[in-house]
């Protein structure tokens, strides 16, 4: 690999967890990729030498994002769902089995291509770390399959076998249940890294989310929760109670729910696109960043509560509808999105960390929320490799 030079930056986005304020602000700097990784930051006058040379031309330069929250493996979509839900239909957890029906009867093939698809259109906006959960299978077969799609896209990748019970199952959750504590886990770890689980009203309980952690972390995987997204329930104090990296959606939250998440230390991961494409509330991100609790933000890619791959969206949907301030926002989809995968390599640009660079087509940051909607990325390194 060639060594290269991005100088001439007006603006650098850090996230050095050492800087006094929250985005390791530089102006007037340079920063050098060698061998995948962030060699040296500094001043542009300072500047070592390198094979290539990239004049930023005062435009702003940021750590890719992290999109900790994404269901990438699927088949189909479900537009005439979303149709519905905009002409009044409320949303509700039943419509992934729609998209269960269409995603088995697809092949790895078709499958890996979608992926692909959605991966690159993530990689276009600025995505360079993205988490991938199975979940559309829900069959030994189907999610030890899904899994392995994924892992060819990503190292972040989650078994989501309690997504919710299949028809085959209507009658005998318990059972189903077993199934995913059972072979269907023992099918999936070898390609997961995470186990998931939505605990919702018409997916699982609190017991069988409970069940279902447990037998992930007995098996090695870590955990995340899916949690509090369509009203108040359990699943946010169960991810606190069980210490887990992150809980993901937190749309309605209790007090008590705010201070466990606090305490507990848990990343809460909050999913923007979610409502801006159900019209439910948003979370009070504020509250949260209030409190001190950490907050991530991710886009949620699926076929039906929230069809879009971009990140930029998210932040600016967090800073006009969840209080969250430009730099907040940023901070939730880079640094934010590392702590809720429980990485340290990536969503900051520092000496050692991974070379994922973002230059934006803008002189700030601030632009992202500023300037809604419109195609602000303009480069992408991705371990210190440009898009071909």
């Amino acid at each position: 690999m060639t060594s290269v030079l991005i100088t001439n930056i007006g603006e650098l986005v850090t996230n050095d967890p050492v800087a006094e304020d929250l985005l390791g602000l530089r102006t007037d700097a340079a920063l050098v990729l060698d061998d995948g990784v962030v060699a040296w930051v500094g001043s542009a006058g300072d500047a070592p030498a390198a094979d290539e040379v990239v004049d930023a031309g005062g435009r702003a330069v940021l750590p890719g994002f992290v999109d900790s929250h994404s269901h990438l493996v699927f088949a189909g979509d479900r537009a005439e769902e979303f149709r519905a839900r905009m002409a009044g239909e409320s949303y509700a957890a039943g419509g992934i089995r729609t998209t269960v029906a269409v995603t088995r009867a697809a092949s790895d093939d078709e499958l890996a291509a979608n992926v692909a698809r959605l991966v690159e259109e993530m990689r276009r906006q600025g995505t360079t770390t993205v988490e991938i959960k199975s979940g559309y299978g829900l069959s030994v077969a189907d999610e030890e399959r899904s899994l392995r799609v994924a892992s060819g896209f990503t190292d972040e990748t989650t078994f989501l076998g309690a997504h919710v019970v299949p028809p085959e199952y209507a009658d005998d959750p318990a059972g189903y249940v077993d199934l995913v504590t059972g072979p269907m886990l023992a099918a999936a770890a070898p390609y997961a890294r995470w186990i998931d689980a939505f605990c919702e009203t018409g997916a699982f309980d609190a017991d069988q989310a409970r069940a279902v952690l447990t037998a992930g972390a007995a098996a090695g995987l870590h955990g995340r929760l899916h949690a509090n997204q369509l009203g108040p329930g359990p699943g946010v104090a169960l991810a606190a109670e069980l210490g887990l990296t992150a809980v993901d959606h937190c749309t309605y939250l209790t007090d008590d729910d705010v201070h466990a998440l606090r305490d507990s230390g848990t990343v809460a991961t909050l999913l923007p696109g979610v409502e801006f494409s159900t019209r439910q509330p948003y979370p009070d991100a504020r509250r949260l960043l209030d409190a001190g609790v950490r907050v991530a933000l991710a886009s949620d890619c699926n076929p039906g509560s929230c069809y879009t791959s971009s990140i930029p969206l998210c932040i600016a949907l967090a800073v006009r509808e969840m209080g969250m301030t430009p730099a907040e926002a940023v901070h939730a989809a880079t640094a934010g999105g590392a702590a809720a995968l429980g990485r340290a390599d990536v969503g900051l640009l520092v000496p050692g960390s991974r070379a994922d660079v973002v230059l934006l087509e803008a002189a700030s940051h601030v632009h992202l929320a500023y300037r809604p909607g419109v195609p602000l990325i303009r480069r992408v390194w991705a371990s210190g490799v440009p898009p071909a």
